[in-house]
């Protein structure tokens, strides 16, 4: 008898413990602040204007699931997320925005401002010709900082060709790979290794074609795409280090889609797991063959709207689920959400700022017969971000409900995050979240972390740092926290045992994870194990994002309250290329923090 009181009581504790704990209202949003702001009288500086290149004076349609690898249901919470300033000062403003494996982001704008906030080391400075009075001037600011992402600490960084709207992404080895930009970074890879004083190294001739607005993506073998930019309609593959290009492959698809306001630049781009690349522009998209160089399907047309630069809407793949006998052609889901009308931009120079698109559209690429099933979200977003999180929800932040990205072009921001659970009954899967209080309008980013927070910044949409604008140059990072973060939950979240999980995956084959879990009971259906590729994010698109969710093979308990679960690895690079990911245990729709593991 003694026994089953015991038993009862430990059963109970967890629910008398998450009652207890639970806040009582909602509140306001936590203030930690780790650094203290610098606060420079910056003038706004006229510089070349981004879209013109001249100077500015100022259904029940569900988510792929099979009985055997089916989504343990969401926690149960009313906490609607919780948002903390981290940073008063980023140094640089984050534009771009990617985590490396050593868990520092990288964040960086533009080298034309001539300013930041953080100077760079040791008192060294840059020559640069000031192209209106002819002066030749220094350049002592920082461009891009190493940001600690549990300290805050920057770290500053030196680049030389300007990465204003460039792309980027992880190599296989963690290196960060950055290509393209403005002026003379416009044909530049540049390479940032993760290390403790690594900075750039820069090869300024190594692309055929400018790449200014172009977007970046990994194919299967770890090696990149150059997709787009302004006035090239082309794409590339990024050559090894050190070599150049000596011409890129015209795609007539980008000319296609290109309109007055242009509408296609940083053009959604998606690895499928037929080894294809799903590429959208404007309202078009297509499959394209990258060992044949050729488009082998054409989708139907998106209507509603422009959904790529200036119109700026969000695409992200969703969750891929792996089975134990996975079919010949593993099904992929793409999601493309909100956007503007295709003048929306050209109306917004006039000041007339037009409401922002309001829907969501998923589409099945590996289904030859696909349609795009439409959806509506809470509110109309342009410029937002959409992340990916470990238990297979996405987060869609950032941005504003009308005009369109580029400077001065929006108004109304949009400061409620939205979460999107693809797995529920259509009408049950968006959910607001707790609103910030700091708008995130054009030039904003974000990524999600480790520890299941996700890091928010960014947000200058004018022609230079300006502090004292309507929406002033954002120096301040802030951590949000999704719901699955509810601290009154926080007891039953499984922690993974580094030191005893497997961390270098090969392809195909079976590895163990170890985890302490304070549940009482334990079982393979209530686990889910999900890898996830780190993405660079800028200008509203998150390029290289990726979820897996892996086959469970078995969950067993190891000693007390600790477990392992055996999982096999993605089958191939096509499913999953080759590199870093953050590999999360999720109990119950609780996700631990994220282990780093390298694939193979």
């Amino acid at each position: 008898m003694a026994a089953l009181r015991l038993l009862s009581l430990l059963i109970m504790l967890p629910l008398f413990l998450a009652i207890s704990a639970h806040p009582s209202s909602g509140g306001g949003p936590g203030l930690k602040v780790h650094r203290k702001l610098r606060e420079p009288k910056l003038p706004g500086i006229p510089i070349p204007n981004p879209l013109t290149g001249r100077s500015s004076s100022t259904s029940t349609h569900d988510h792929f699931a099979s009985p055997d690898q089916e989504n343990p249901a969401s926690p149960e919470t009313a906490f609607n997320g919780l948002w903390e300033l981290f940073s008063s000062d980023s140094g640089a403003n984050a534009m771009h925005i990617n985590i490396l494996p050593n868990n520092k982001v990288i964040m960086y704008d533009a080298t034309a401002f001539h300013m930041s906030t953080i100077k760079l080391p040791n008192g060294e400075c840059i020559p640069y010709k000031d192209e209106r009075s002819g002066a030749e001037l220094q350049d002592c600011w920082s461009h891009a900082v190493e940001f600690d992402i549990d300290t805050a600490k920057i770290r500053p960084l030196k680049v030389e060709g300007d990465p204003w709207c460039s792309s980027g992404g992880l190599a296989a080895d963690g290196t960060f790979v950055g290509t393209g930009g403005w002026l003379d970074g416009a044909k530049t890879v540049r390479y940032l290794r993760p290390c403790l004083d690594c900075d750039w190294k820069e090869y300024p001739t190594a692309l055929a074609d400018l790449r200014w607005y172009a977007t970046q993506a990994r194919l299967a073998n770890g090696s990149f795409i150059l997709v787009g930019g302004r006035r090239s309609f082309s794409y590339e593959y990024v050559p090894r280090e050190g070599d150049s290009n000596s011409e890129a492959i015209k795609f007539p698809f980008l000319n296609e889609t290109t309109d007055l306001d242009e509408n296609n630049l940083y053009p959604f781009v998606h690895l499928s797991t037929d080894g294809n690349f799903f590429i959208f522009a404007n309202h078009r998209s297509v499959l394209l063959n990258p060992q044949t160089n050729t488009i082998v399907r054409e989708f139907p047309v998106l209507d509603g709207g422009s959904r790529n630069y200036p119109a700026s809407g969000m695409s992200a793949l969703l969750p891929i689920k792996l089975h134990v006998q996975n079919p010949e052609l593993i099904p992929v889901e793409v999601i493309v959400c909100g956007g503007a009308k295709p003048d929306a931009y050209t109306l917004a120079q006039k000041g007339n700022f037009t409401q922002a698109l309001q829907d969501c559209n998923r589409l099945q690429i590996t289904n030859p017969d696909a349609k795009w099933i439409k959806e509506t979200m809470p509110s109309s977003r342009v410029m937002g971000d959409m992340l990916n999180l470990p238990n297979g929800d996405l987060l869609i932040l950032n941005g504003a409900k009308v005009g369109t990205a580029a400077w001065y072009s929006a108004d109304d921001p949009n400061l409620t995050p939205v979460l999107y659970s693809p797995d529920k009954p259509q009408d049950q899967r968006f959910m607001e979240l707790a609103p910030t209080t700091i708008p995130r309008m054009y030039h904003s980013a974000s990524a999600l972390l480790p520890d299941g927070k996700v890091l928010v910044g960014g947000s200058n949409p004018n022609a230079g740092y300006n502090f004292t604008a309507k929406y002033p140059t954002e120096m301040r990072i802030e951590k949000f926290s999704p719901p699955y973060l509810d601290p009154a939950l926080a007891i039953k979240r499984p922690e993974i045992l580094v030191e005893s999980s497997e961390a270098s995956l090969l392809y195909g084959k079976m590895f163990s994870v170890q985890f302490k879990s304070n549940e009482a009971l334990v079982i393979k259906e209530d686990i889910m194990v999900t890898i996830y590729a780190p993405p660079f994010t800028t200008h509203g698109y998150s390029m290289n994002q990726r979820l897996l969710e892996l086959v469970k093979v078995d969950v067993l308990q190891v000693s007390g309250g600790s477990h392992q679960v055996n999982v096999t690895a993605p089958p191939t690079g096509v499913v999953a290329p080759p590199g870093f990911y953050l590999l999360f245990v999720v109990h119950r729709g609780l996700p631990s923090k994220g282990m780093w593991v390298q694939i193979k």
